[in-house]
């Protein structure tokens, strides 16, 4: 019997079948998966790619009427006309500073250098009525007696010239912040619609509107002062009904607490009041008033946008015057940071390095205020576009080509109370589409 041959690889040795051709795909296809080409073999122009061997139009697409992406809120200056976010505020405040700093960086100066000019005349006029201050060299031995009388002199040294010193300095440098934040306000909103400001232009623009701005500052100061008046007031009765000192301590604590907590409140509430006293041509209450309604339902936001401009500018300052102070204490015999037997002059340091800690405030203060200011205002056009549909109002503006400078009698203006706000939205709100021709009314 024959037998029968096994069909397996081709071209193998003894007990396989003859050997076979391998298949070719015919002339211009490609081989089959799996398979190598033969030799010379090119694959046709396309193999490989995507949608090879399918016919013109084959697969999905957008369909037919399918509607195009939401448009980009225009972005004339250094904010985009829409409500924006945290990051976009901090860069177009830093925008603004860098666009406009001959303008920014004047007024800045300016407003600083009175402020720290009254605080370090104030300093050395306590100084001079506290008389100098005598500490033990080193090594020296004190005796019970001389040790409390050099306590009581530190102690009356403290309440006579630091104290009120920082209090003071704390008091001018809020005066100053609402100062800036109103007299920057007309370069914030140029800049938002793109419009360049000089310094000239900044200059007369601000002093147009001064006394009001110094109402406002005032006023925001007396509304600051209102709590630890009171509270100053209340201890003063208990002293004179012969309250013990621990119903004093015991009301004197809770009270400082509570007396902080409502300035940061009155702080936040009333941020926006400069802005509106300069950008609305408001009176001081009403600018109040309106600041007030602005902020409502949005006071942790405000909080927590401002407390971390307040902690980046002082960051910044606090670099940019440290070189002075390190100039100051060279010239005071570094008695401050490594100079144990100069510990006096710590407290009572000497003319000269009294004038290089101010300089050094007052270049701190002209670089790092207006970031912090450029932050609030920028807070004011947001809630405005949030609450109001200020940001169409811009866009109509900017298309309309306004001409620079008569914004502030225009578009800066609120609308009438009765007129309804658009809803808030992540972006523009849109105009809806006049109907087309023959179509029926909207029921």
């Amino acid at each position: 019997m024959t037998d029968t041959p096994s069909w397996g690889t081709a071209g193998t040795g003894e007990g396989q079948g003859p050997d076979l051709p391998s298949w070719s795909p015919p002339s211009g296809q490609a081989p089959p998966p799996g398979q190598a080409p033969p030799p010379g073999y090119w694959p046709p122009p396309g193999y490989g790619q995507p949608g090879y061997g399918q016919p013109p139009g084959y697969g999905y697409g957008s369909p037919p009427g399918a509607w195009p992406p939401p448009p980009q809120a225009p972005k004339p200056g250094v904010i985009p006309l829409r409500p924006i976010a945290l990051g976009e505020i901090l860069d177009g405040a830093f925008t603004f500073v860098r666009r406009t700093p001959k303008a920014t960086l004047s007024i800045a100066a300016v407003v600083i250098t009175i402020s720290v000019i009254l605080t370090t005349w104030l300093q050395i006029l306590l100084a001079n009525h506290a008389g100098t201050l005598n500490m033990p060299g080193p090594g020296q031995t004190l005796t019970p007696a001389q040790a409390a009388h050099l306590l009581r002199h530190v102690l009356s040294y403290l309440l006579a010239v630091l104290l009120p010193t920082a209090a003071v300095s704390g008091l001018l440098a809020f005066i100053a912040r609402v100062l800036l934040s109103g007299m920057l306000a007309p370069v914030i909103g140029r800049s938002v619609l793109g419009h360049p400001t000089g310094a000239g232009a900044a200059w007369r623009m601000a002093l147009s509107r001064l006394p009001a701005l110094l109402a406002v500052a005032l006023l925001v100061l007396l509304v600051v002062l209102a709590p630890w008046a009171a509270l100053v007031l209340l201890l003063f009765v208990l002293g004179i009904a012969g309250a013990p000192i621990g119903v004093l301590f015991t009301v004197g604590l809770p009270g400082m607490i509570a007396a902080t907590c409502l300035d940061v409140w009155f702080w936040v509430m009333l941020c926006l009041a400069a802005p509106v006293a300069i950008l609305e041509s408001a009176g001081p209450a009403t600018a109040l008033a309106r600041s007030w309604r602005l902020v409502r339902r949005s006071f942790w936001r405000l909080f927590g946008i401002l407390l971390l401009a307040w902690i980046i500018t002082g960051v910044a300052a606090s670099i940019l015057a440290l070189p002075f102070a390190f100039l100051a204490d060279a010239a005071t015999g570094f008695g401050g940071f490594g100079g144990f037997g100069h510990f006096s002059q710590a407290f009572q340091p000497g003319m000269t390095s009294r004038i290089i800690v101010a300089i050094g405030s007052i270049i701190a203060g002209t670089v790092t205020a207006p970031i912090f200011v450029g932050v609030a205002d920028l807070l004011y056009v947001d809630l405005r576009m949030r609450r109001e549909g200020l940001d169409l109002v811009l866009q109509t503006a900017t298309g309309d080509g306004q001409p620079a400078g008569d914004e502030f009698a225009t578009v800066w203006r609120p609308s009438g109370p009765a007129a309804p706000a658009p809803p808030a939205g992540p972006g523009p709100a849109a105009t809806p589409a006049p109907p087309a021709a023959g179509a029926p009314p909207a029921w």
